[in-house]
């Protein structure tokens, strides 16, 4: 193996640099939403404690925002410097999308998160409100842009080939944004991002509650986040039905490659791997342990329904797009970041039913000390699932960067040298681990400080608060 390989480095480059971003995204997403909410609550109730809520998981929302946006300057820069060759053949339909999203979304996004951010004394308590809904909207529709961009790496639509063959032309933009993996990818995606803000939210509502602070706030929050976990995954279940489907008719490969189903199979024979071996080669399956019938209901919905197999798929794909190409993708990444994905949320939200029940009002134990601990250290399964999730989807892809159109190999710099990227891989990883520690020390120092303390019920405190903004300037 060449370690100075462009082509090699610009992956793991592009790769480690977009896990790490999207550490910000979900939480940006989700905790926008809570923030939103519990300002809501505040509004319609006047109890300070939602307002206490608000500012304090307000914060963690602020420095996770100012992080994701500086990591995230850097992905588009990459398609420039290690993807030429790709930029140009899709510039002109990639950076519609990617448009939209940095002149209209973000910049919507971040003038009502300086509204949000500076208007609590200054503006109207319904129009303060009324701009962090706003923030909610335009976090949105940032993610909306960006998974249209990324669908047509998945599923090209709305474009034409130019006449010189060199480039993909822009023909119907309407088609782009209404990609049928876009459509099924983006709720998907918002409900993990929820569910990894409950998972916060819970987190840190634990860690007082297990040191007796804050009680009062705190329960409430620790609640809310349990329920949020429960019906976000919900979601997310619904949803990454759609996206298999979409994924079986676009994609055939990658759901084959997801199940290790190395030759065409249908009804009993379509059978759901649950523990899968193969041989090194990815071309047959030496052992497994199988679920007959469900992987054809999961495809198809009907239990007769086919699915075909990654030898027969990688035949009709030589035959359509030539030869002397393995149009498989690694087998074992696909395989195991699906199964991953899967159990990390549905870990999580185990861990939220079962805290529901011990925490319930009409318990009769108290909750034992190991059970906040474990509410604290889950947290990060929901991310971790979000983030091999993308492995599945981007690695599921191989070897192709536009699928059908243009592979990864063909889409790197011509002319940028190994070196120049493997000094900028380095780079990026010290920049990237100093920023890491940075981010988790300020979000963990506002986390474990808590709101502020509640003024007693029916002080003059209290009431202004409840009335006014004029004691709640904090940032």
């Amino acid at each position: 193996m060449d370690f100075l390989d462009p082509l090699l480095l610009a992956r793991w480059q592009f790769g480690l640099t977009t896990l790490y971003h999207y550490l910000f995204v979900p939480l940006t997403l989700g905790m926008a939403l809570v923030v939103a909410i519990f300002q809501t609550v505040w509004h319609r109730t006047g109890n300070v404690k939602w307002l206490h809520l608000t500012r304090l998981f307000g914060k963690i929302f602020l420095i996770n925002f100012a992080m994701g946006v500086v990591t995230g300057i850097v992905q588009e820069f990459q398609f420039g410097m290690n993807w030429s060759a790709y930029s140009r053949f899709v510039g002109d339909v990639f950076g519609a999308p990617l448009a939209f999203e940095g002149l209209l979304a973000f910049f919507f996004e971040a003038t009502f998160i300086g509204l949000w951010i500076f208007g609590w004394d200054k503006l109207p308590k319904a129009l303060h409100l009324f701009s962090i809904w706003m923030v909610v909207l335009g976090s949105t529709l940032s993610a909306y842009f960006i998974l249209a961009a990324n669908a047509f790496m998945q599923n090209p639509v709305g474009y034409q080939i130019a006449a010189d063959g060199g480039r993909a032309e822009l023909i119907d933009f309407g088609a782009v944004l209404t990609n049928p993996i876009v459509l099924a990818a983006f709720p998907h995606t918002i409900f993990a991002a929820w569910m990894f803000a409950a998972a916060v939210v819970i987190a840190v509502a634990a860690w007082h509650i297990s040191r007796a602070q804050h009680l009062e706030t705190m329960r409430p929050a620790l609640r809310f986040g349990m329920w949020g976990m429960i019906v976000s995954f919900i979601g997310v279940a619904i949803s990454g039905d759609q996206l298999s489907l979409v994924m079986v008719a676009t994609q055939p490969m990658k759901m084959a490659a997801a199940e290790a189903m190395f030759n065409t199979a249908c009804g009993a024979d379509a059978s759901f791997s649950i523990f899968s071996i193969g041989t090194p080669d990815g071309t047959e399956e030496i052992w497994s342990l199988r679920v007959p019938y469900l992987l054809s209901f999961l495809s198809t919905h009907s239990f007769d329904g086919c699915v075909e197999g990654l030898n027969d798929l990688q035949a009709q794909y030589t035959e359509t797009f030539g030869a002397g190409v393995d149009y498989r993708p690694i087998v074992w990444v696909t395989y195991w970041s699906f199964r991953w994905m899967i159990g990390l949320g549905g870990i999580a939200t185990l861990i939220s039913v079962a805290g529901l029940w011990v925490t319930r009002k009409k318990a009769t134990r108290p909750v034992a000390p190991w059970m906040w601990k474990v509410a604290i250290w889950s947290a990060p399964l929901p991310l971790l699932g979000s983030l091999v999730g993308w492995v599945f989807t981007e690695m599921g892809r191989q070897p192709w960067i536009v699928f059908s159109l243009m592979l990864t190999e063909d889409g790197v710099s011509p002319n940028v040298p190994g070196w120049t990227v493997l000094i900028s891989l380095i780079a990026f990883t010290l920049i990237y681990a100093a920023l890491a520690v940075v981010e988790f020390g300020l979000i963990r120092k506002a986390a474990q400080k808590g709101p502020d303390p509640l003024p007693e019920p029916g002080s003059p405190e209290a009431e202004a608060v409840s009335t006014s903004h004029t004691q709640t300037t904090v940032y």
